[in-house]
């Protein structure tokens, strides 16, 4: 009797294969931006991103994560030619980043706006297709966990 691999096997097994072309995936829609993001969020807050899967109705697919001290800071999802930046307000930060929002741009204004809170918390997901956005994200993470100087 053949032994069948187990589809978790299997899965693992396609995942690590495909690494490769995940990474490259990556590399090409982080090529200016995203690459900058990177190097200056493991730089500032001392972390390293973690690449997950996720099945989130938000926004499916294979996304970055950054996580400090147990807390998530941000989330990134490559798309061609720009990437999307999920961060999560929390409840403690969400007066500091009302009073932000005139600062940031009109874009990031707007999106703000529009993000429904729920549990006391926003949700905000930012096409980051500028420089200017990504420096409204960098303030958004710093109410998260405030850089070090």
């Amino acid at each position: 009797m053949v032994r069948q691999p187990c589809a978790k096997k299997i899965l693992a097994g396609l995942i690590q294969s495909n690494r490769h072309q995940i990474l490259k995936f990556f590399c090409f829609n982080f090529a200016n931006d995203g690459a900058d993001f990177k190097e200056r969020t493991q730089s500032a807050y001392q972390i390293k991103p973690c690449m997950e899967h996720s099945r989130c109705s938000m926004q499916a697919g294979w996304n970055i994560k950054y996580k400090k001290s147990g807390r998530s800071l941000c989330t990134l999802y490559p798309m061609k030619g720009y990437f999307i930046a999920l961060v999560v307000i929390g409840s403690h930060e969400l007066a500091e980043a009302e009073l932000l929002m005139p600062l940031c741009s009109n874009y990031v204004q707007t999106v703000f706006k529009a993000t429904k809170a729920g549990n006391g918390q926003k949700w905000v997901m930012l096409d980051v297709k500028n420089e200017r956005i990504m420096e409204d994200v960098f303030s958004l993470i710093n109410l998260r966990k405030r850089m070090p100087l």
